[in-house]
This record gives structure tokens, sequence and C-alpha cells, in this order.
């Protein structure tokens, strides 16, 4: 029994690897229609120096003991500027509804900017990945001409419960190092991965979701990128590019699951290389609720719906002991930014629950990834399909 129990979890693991290894079809693939123009890799890696890591922990199956499994869960991180960021670039933050968590965000307010990476996992791991975060940078660095905001780091959740052993704490610090380790640079993968392992969105499965919008030049030609961890919403709400796809595929629902109240959370990571101050940020950064209304969501009383923001520009801000001169891009050409946010969470959403796939976790209880196929006759049928 052991035996076959550990071949079962090996199973899960080298499928869980191969899957996200090999390439997947995105929202843009299957004929949704987006507006804007999105950067060569359509994430939030556009934005120069943003790097993405994942680790994700899928093993067990059956009836939920705790400390034991089913897990279904995992980390992301993001660096602002490379694993090697110690320093500050302006920041901001803002909340849909607040049902959740993100550490950092008092003196990211306060001070208005950003010294650490953001992490994100699920709700019971927040302590562990904060401090996971402070002791890798402890072991990294001397102190040295490095932000102090490490000591204060950023880390957000979104609750997995309904596929994970939540209760069991499976994530250890180790995990996260190996997160922060693992960032990098170019694609990034999406769905069943990181923190967004366990997933739900729109009673679809959901997970982790990333795109991005170049500007024009005549505007600047700036890069805005968005990654999102997507458990949140209701069915019946779910529209993808204007279409009710939620009304339309009103079968494979969560087993046991409810998906007519907009539940669960969704947090929003967004980056730019313009050169936008605290105050624009944090107007910019509102705007990643609109892109979730466009899919339907609402920000329910129980969703924790968490957004963050930073500005790459304006290195010479980290000073310390001297004056800092700063760039600010004029309020009057910040609307296309606004647009290219609200547009780019929009599509990282749906490139989430494309990219995922359906789940069976803790308990037993299963969810259904959003069948391709029929989202493609949705959008045909509301003449919003792109060839």
């Amino acid at each position: 029994m052991k035996r076959l129990l550990s071949f079962t979890i090996l199973s899960l693991l080298v499928l869980s690897t191969l899957s996200f290894s090999q390439k997947k079809p995105r929202a843009r693939d299957l004929g949704v229609p987006f507006e804007g123009t999105t950067g060569p890799l359509n994430a939030i890696t556009d934005v120069k120096g943003v790097e993405v890591g994942h680790v994700t922990l899928i093993s067990g199956e059956g009836k939920t003991v705790r400390g034991k499994g089913p897990v279904r869960t995992g980390v992301t991180a993001i660096f602002p500027q490379g694993k090697n960021f110690c320093d500050r670039l302006f920041g901001a933050w803002f909340t849909l509804n607040g049902n959740g968590e993100m550490t950092g965000t008092t003196w990211l307010e306060e001070s208005g900017m950003l010294g650490s990476p953001v992490v994100i996992t699920n709700t019971h791991s927040v302590g562990v990945a904060r401090d996971a975060i402070v002791e890798w940078n402890a072991k990294r660095s001397t102190g040295e001409d490095c932000s102090g905001d490490f000591s204060l780091p950023v880390v957000a959740e979104t609750w997995d419960g309904f596929l994970n052993d939540i209760n069991g704490f499976h994530v250890t610090k180790e995990h996260v190092f190996e997160a922060l380790d693992k960032a990098a640079s170019g694609p990034v993968a999406e769905g069943n991965v990181g923190g967004g392992t366990g997933m739900i969105a729109h009673g679809f499965k959901g997970g982790i979701g990333t795109s991005s919008r170049v500007l024009e030049a005549r505007q600047g030609g700036y890069t805005v990128g968005v990654l999102v961890q997507a458990n949140y919403g209701s069915r019946p709400l779910l529209r993808i590019a204007g279409a009710p796809v939620g009304k339309e595929i009103t079968d494979l629902t969560p087993t046991r699951g409810t998906v007519s109240e907009d539940q669960g959370s969704i947090i929003v990571v967004v980056a730019t290389d313009a050169p936008l101050l605290p105050h624009q940020l944090k107007r910019v950064i509102k705007r990643a609720s609109l892109g979730i209304g466009k899919m339907g969501g609402t920000g329910g009383n129980s969703s924790g719906d968490i957004f963050i923001a930073f500005s790459t520009a304006n290195q010479n801000a980290k000073k310390t002991r001297e004056l800092a001169t700063v760039s600010m891009l004029p309020n009057e050409m910040i609307n296309p930014i606004f647009n290219a946010t609200v547009d780019a969470t929009e599509e990282a959403i749906v490139n989430a629950m494309v990219a995922a796939e359906t789940m069976t976790g803790a308990n037993g209880n299963t969810v259904y990834a959003l069948p391709h196929d029929r989202l493609r006759e949705v959008l045909k049928r509301y003449n919003r399909l792109r060839d």
C-alpha cells in the first residue's frame, strides 16, 4: 500500500512537472480578443528587471489527513529588479475588499517605497513566507547599502483549502527560499503553479496568470506588466471578452463547492517602467479593480482583493544621504497607463484560467478546468471570437 501511495505521489509530481514544462495555449491562442499591444512575452517580465519564481507542491490523494495531505499549494516570488534587489522603488497598494492579507503595506503606504520581493502563497503560509524572506536576505547580505525594508517584506495570500490540506502547513521556509532562488526573467508559467496551485476562479480552476501592455511611442512607449493569483468570483457573473461565459457553461462545477457567490480572493501585482510617483501608482493600482470587474468580479464580502504596484524607474530615489532627483510622468499623460493596467489585468486572469488544468485534491474535491472548445463556442456565439 505504501509503495502504491508513493508511486501515486510521484506520478502526480511528474505529471505536474511535465504539464508545466510543455507549452500550453494562452487566451489569445484560443481566439479571445483583447485590447492593446502586448510585450514580447505578454508577461510581467516584459518590464525589464522583473523576475518570477514558482515552487509547486502537489502530493497525495483521497481523504484529508491533517499534516499529511493531499497537498495542492505552493509559492510564487516576484522580484522588482532581480534577485540582487535590495534597494527601494516607488510603490503603492490598494484593497478593493479586505478579507485577506498583504504584509508590509503599512510601511509601503507610509514611505511610498517597495524594498522587498513580493511573495504570494496560501492563507496559512503567510507567516512562514514572511520570516523566510527576512532569513533569505540575512544570509545573502551584510546589510550594507541594502534596504532595511527587507525586514518588512510584502507577502500576500489567497485561500486554497478546498483542494489543499491548508491546516497541514506544508509550505516551509525552504520552499520559499527555492521560489526566491528560482526567480528569473523570461516566460512565466501559468495556471496550477506556485501560489496558484490550489486556486479556483469563477468556479473553474484558477491560479497564476500574467500579461503585459506596451504603450505607443507617442504615449512614451512604456511597459505595464501584471501578474495575478486568481481565486475569486462567481460562475454566473463570469464574462470573458464581454461574453457571458458563466451563464453559458453552467456545469463542470466544483464538487461540493459553491459557485453562485463572489468569494475567494485575488492578488494583483502591477509593474511598470513608467516614471510614476507613489500617489500616481496608487491611482494606477486602483484600476486593477476595473479589469476584475470586466471579468465579473464584484469584490464580494468574503473576498480578499488586494493589489500592489511598483515602478522600476527613478532608481535614484533610493538615496538616503543626499538629495534625489526624480522624474514624473505628467498626470495628463497617465490615461494610457490606466488603460494598460485594466486590459492586462483582465487578460492575466483569463490566461490563468486557460492554463489551469482540472485538479482533484483534498477529500476528493474536484475543480474543473475551463473547457477551451466550449469557451470558443461561446465567444463565437456572441461574435467575440478572433480567428
